[in-house]
């Protein structure tokens, strides 16, 4: 079985004149990450980015981090950037139910079981945003890291938006509206330029994903 080239399937829709200034519900994990996403997609959609990481337990750590993301938004329209002004929602810093969802997985490798759970609770939450808000398309960040799976990311969000058709479109007006926007921001040079755009914009770039798992993992990969 082919793996899907979501950079392909991003470029359909990118392509497509009617999407322009569609309305996207946009997870970003952070301000390194969403710096190369916001300057490619904000010449094509309409963005709202959604900041919610329950995953980074620590409270210091977590109001650095949406705060340099806000601090970028705000960069990025005072230069007047994106075509259509970028927003920002800032979800709840749940630290519990990420600690729910995590129970038992404590020690799983970064990237395995753990890591596919925390996906999907900061995109399920993506899309409830982006239902309440009337998006087109939800999407994350999550795909320019080089260390993240985009099969189990994008897999993912499309079983959400089946879910999606299942469960929530019968209960509103415009059933059959929202989409998931697959992506692999990787491509097109995604992580190399985020690099150059956080070094620009003096963006605080952490050295382990959010949760005090990973942090741990990668302190003892340092000390060996």
């Amino acid at each position: 079985m082919n793996k899907v080239n979501y950079q392909k399937e991003l470029d359909k829709i990118l392509d497509n004149p009617e999407n322009i200034g569609k309305k996207l519900l946009l997870h970003s994990c952070c301000a390194p990450c969403s710096s190369y996403v916001l300057t490619y997609l904000s010449e094509f959609f309409d963005i709202t980015v959604f900041y919610y990481n329950p995953n980074i337990m620590d409270d210091s750590e977590y109001i650095h981090r949406v705060e340099e993301e806000k601090r970028l938004i705000r960069a990025l329209n005072e230069e007047g950037i994106p075509k259509f002004p970028i927003k920002i929602i800032e979800g709840e810093h749940d630290v519990e139910r990420f600690l729910e969802i995590s129970k038992g997985l404590e020690d799983a490798k970064e990237g395995g079981a753990r890591c596919a759970k925390c996906f999907r609770l900061r995109l399920e939450k993506t899309m409830e945003i982006a239902i309440e808000n009337e998006a087109d398309y939800f999407a994350t960040t999550l795909t320019i890291s080089p260390l993240k799976n985009p099969e189990l990311i994008n897999g993912i969000g499309l079983e959400l938006e089946k879910e999606y058709y299942e469960k929530y479109a019968k209960d509103i007006d415009n059933p059959g509206k929202l989409k998931y926007l697959m992506s692999d921001f990787k491509k097109k040079d995604g992580y190399k330029i985020s690099i150059e755009l956080s070094k620009k914009y003096d963006l605080y770039r952490q050295n382990f994903c959010g949760c005090e798992f990973s942090k741990n993992e990668t302190n003892n990969l340092e000390d060996n």
